[in-house]
């Protein structure tokens, strides 16, 4: 199987944290959603992340833009809603111009996820440009800026997204395999319980990948296809077997669609080159149980 700590090449952003581990699984195990966006401002490529989080003060949205480095450039939280008005602007430096956030977050609907899943709008404005738009009230937004459709070489590209999910036997979550927008149900079954557990991965109801005797493949990689699109899939359920169980820790997903990267590649970095043909979509998710 390929090396979960090997490096995916210099072009790489870190997505996932080392917190992850089951020592720290009681700060770590939040209600937590990063997405990150690839995008062009002034001509240089960077990386918009939005961060949804969700706590017992609230719901709580933090919008960064970041270099090609992963250097932080700018950054605007909005603090759980209990503390905040649920919409408003900002305006940011970088790049010797003028990035402005909005949001409109006063109807949003919201699941089990901290990830909203209707009812609002974030938008980024670069140049009276829409550079990032999220939502489904985009007339609203575009309405409030007046801005313009970004060209397809300035509009943000959905490149990778962390998460966190829980369950007891099954965990879903939505899932973009291809830059056209459709999103996918994708659920992981496992029942640790049994004598002889098996690893199912579901999408949009089809079982596509099944993993047994997962007592002695508790990590691996396979590859599934989703609309005549290559995913590759990593697993690690070590934790749930072989954690300590007064502080049992979390299994790790990746799920990956391969283009023309290269095949050596972990659990902890994305590749952010600034050719679009270059690499696919990401997704990290973190599985805790609630036993």
């Amino acid at each position: 199987m390929k090396d979960f700590t090997s490096c995916s090449g210099e072009n790489g952003v870190q997505i996932a944290d080392s917190s992850s581990s089951s020592s720290n699984a009681g700060k770590v195990s939040q209600n937590l959603v990063i997405c990150i966006y690839r995008c062009c401002i002034r001509g240089r490529t960077c990386l918009i992340t939005v961060t949804w989080t969700k706590s017992l003060m609230g719901h709580c949205v933090t919008i960064g833009v970041d270099d090609s480095c992963n250097r932080s450039l700018c950054k605007v939280e909005i603090k759980p809603w209990l503390f905040t008005k649920r919409k408003g602007s900002k305006n940011l430096e970088a790049y010797s111009c003028t990035i402005d956030v909005l949001w409109d977050l006063s109807s949003a609907k919201f699941g089990s996820s901290s990830e909203p899943l209707g009812g609002f709008y974030v938008g980024v404005v670069v140049d009276k440009e829409m550079v990032l738009l999220l939502g489904d009230m985009k007339k609203e937004a575009f309405r409030k800026t007046s801005a313009a459709s970004p060209s397809s070489s300035l509009g943000a590209v959905f490149i990778a997204k962390k998460e966190h999910i829980f369950g007891k036997r099954t965990f879903a979550t939505k899932a973009q395999f291809s830059g056209d927008g459709k999103t996918h149900d994708l659920v992981i079954e496992c029942d640790t319980s049994v004598s002889d557990p098996c690893l199912s991965v579901c999408v949009d109801g089809k079982i596509l990948m099944q993993v047994n005797r997962l007592h002695w493949k508790f990590r691996g990689n396979d590859t599934i296809v989703v609309n005549r699109i290559s995913v590759e899939v990593l697993w690690d359920v070590y934790s749930w077997f072989f954690g300590v169980p007064s502080s049992p820790g979390n299994a790790v997903f990746m799920f990956r669609t391969c283009r023309s990267v290269e095949k050596t590649f972990s659990l902890t970095q994305v590749p952010t080159s600034s050719k679009p043909q270059s690499f696919g979509f990401t997704m990290f998710l973190y599985a805790w149980k609630n036993e």
